[in-house]
């Protein structure tokens, strides 16, 4: 694969603060930006045009669901890679290289940008974070052997395989879904460490005593839910 046309695809729900940051720091080469606004109710939908990413809008809440509708933005550029990055500069942009490069040069078909393996800001992942990884991989292992060390939303796939895997959960599962679903197909895939930082403003998952419930159940859940 030489040359490949890569989209990068952000879903974001009121990240003004953070979106410009982002969009600034991804490398030249990307064929096209997506921000898939998801009901954002401050200035995201503005700032990130402003700093000259496609905006899409998706008012069903939940993280799936704006992947879905930038997955579909993506078809206008007929990408060979995509890649998914979250909206509030907690991961590295100019890190995008990395996570392409066992595509371009391994033919793997799915790269995890593991926070694990990388440099972490101290408070940047929370101890619920690092529990949920920890189990949710282990797990992951134990019934589909596959060997992640992180659930991290920075990651790049093959656009036909990301196709193939008929992407379903509308909100938490998304990732883990994506990576069961790749063990299962027998795609080759590995793991790359990219660094982390604390996010700007309040997550909206681990922020939360809700969110990071529901978050943990919807995890629970998928791995077996897909076992059968």
């Amino acid at each position: 694969m030489e040359n490949p046309r890569v989209c990068v695809i952000i879903p974001a729900f009121n990240e003004e603060q953070a979106i410009g940051k982002v969009i600034r720091d991804i490398p030249e080469f990307i064929t096209q930006v997506i921000v898939a606004n998801n009901g954002s109710t401050d200035n995201t939908r503005q700032v990130a045009t402003d700093a000259g990413a496609l905006v899409v809008d998706e008012s069903r809440k939940g993280y799936g669901w704006a992947c879905l509708k930038g997955m579909e933005a993506s078809k206008a550029y007929d990408p060979d890679i995509i890649v998914f990055l979250d909206g509030d500069y907690s991961d590295f942009p100019q890190e995008i290289p990395k996570l392409i490069r066992p595509i371009v040069e391994q033919n793997m078909d799915l790269v995890i940008g593991s926070r694990v393996l990388g440099k972490r800001e101290k408070g940047s992942l929370t101890p619920q974070q690092r529990f949920g990884n920890w189990l949710a991989t282990r797990l992951m292992r134990l019934f589909y052997g596959a060997k992640f060390t992180d659930l991290g939303p920075f990651r790049a796939i093959k656009t036909d395989q990301l196709n193939a895997l008929k992407m379903s959960d509308k909100t938490y599962g998304w990732t883990i879904e994506m990576q069961i679903k790749a063990a299962k197909q027998k795609y080759l895939f590995t793991e790359v460490s990219v660094d982390y930082k604390k996010r700007i403003g309040q997550s909206k998952v681990s922020g939360t005593v809700k969110g990071t419930v529901l978050a943990g159940i919807k995890i629970i859940f998928a791995i077996f839910k897909y076992r059968f």
